[in-house]
């Protein structure tokens, strides 16, 4: 049954590239310029120093000091302080690949790290606070109240998932191993940046086209072929809302329904940064689609 739905949307792919190729060039362009501008310049120089961070050992330590504080707090190792916190600060997809990259690399459980990618995957700070607000809805000074209503349900919804749990690090228990910095860790780090940017680049591309096929369906209703687009990929469902002339109160919790949620590109790029773990993906749009739920509630309420 998957092959065939696979079948189906290549053969779509490819009838739209050769039947439509000036709009197929135009939302390939327009993917990998926010690519280019927006993802590359601040995700790569954080992916290099996040991977050398993790393999060198140098962030063990300050881990373990956080985790005395956060540990009270949240049901979390002292190494999934940094993934929860570079996920909400640095965005969407790095809490998912550091997840992966701390797995694979032996410093965190597997049953810690299907449990947290769920809810350190989110959008980050600047695309909210930039493009969302800023660009799109000329409304910067609802700031504050849109990071409460997008960041907020994650983090309260993993602690009361994860109330009865009681993780710990595999490298705690075990002899710790001195941390160490070499050139080859860097070039090894700058590679998996280039190709974890790449990977994405490539995802964004392809959503793109697809959220431009989108308004090739039959819709006559705007509200409906904004929630198409807009659950597809993310920044062109926001781009294409703004552009209806919907009232705010109508064209708001539409745009924090997408965000929260990241579109199916977002879902297909954390898959690709978490596959070699052997992840469920289950766990994870249960998560984003129970959050996406919260938020748009919250949003009704803020208008």
């Amino acid at each position: 049954m998957k092959k065939i739905v696979y079948l189906i949307i290549i053969i779509g792919f490819l009838f739209y590239v050769l039947g439509f190729p000036a709009d197929s060039v135009q939302a390939a362009s327009v993917g990998l310029n926010l690519w280019y501008e927006n993802m590359l310049p601040t995700l790569l120089p954080f992916s290099i120093l996040s991977y050398i961070l993790i393999q060198s050992g140098i962030l063990d330590s300050f881990a373990q000091t956080a985790h005395r504080f956060l540990g009270r707090l949240f049901p979390i190792s002292s190494a999934g302080i940094y993934p929860l916190t570079a996920g909400l600060l640095f965005g969407f997809p790095m809490g998912s690949k550091i997840t992966a990259d701390l797995v694979q690399s032996g410093k965190m459980t597997r049953e810690e790290g299907q449990r947290l990618f769920c809810v350190c995957n989110n959008i980050s700070p600047m695309f909210i606070s930039s493009f969302l607000l800023n660009e799109s809805l000329k409304k910067p000074q609802l700031r504050v109240a849109t990071y409460l209503i997008l960041y907020v349900p994650p983090l309260v919804l993993y602690m009361i998932w994860n109330r009865k749990q009681h993780f710990h690090a595999p490298m705690e228990k075990s002899e710790k191993k001195a941390a160490s910095m070499n050139f080859q860790l860097i070039d090894a780090g700058i590679m998996n940046g280039f190709e974890t940017l790449a990977k994405l680049g490539g995802y964004i591309m392809l959503f793109a086209i697809l959220a431009q096929m989108t308004t090739l369906i039959p819709v006559n209703h705007s509200t409906l072929k904004c929630l198409l687009i807009g659950f597809t990929e993310i920044t062109n469902g926001i781009s294409y809302t703004a552009k209806q002339g919907f009232l705010f109160a109508y064209a708001y919790p539409m745009m924090i329904a997408y965000t929260a949620f990241g579109g199916l590109s977002g879902f297909a790029q954390t898959a690709s940064m978490v596959k070699e773990t052997g992840f469920s993906m289950l766990p994870y749009l249960k998560m984003k689609l129970l959050c996406t739920a919260i938020s748009f509630g919250l949003s009704l309420l803020l208008i």
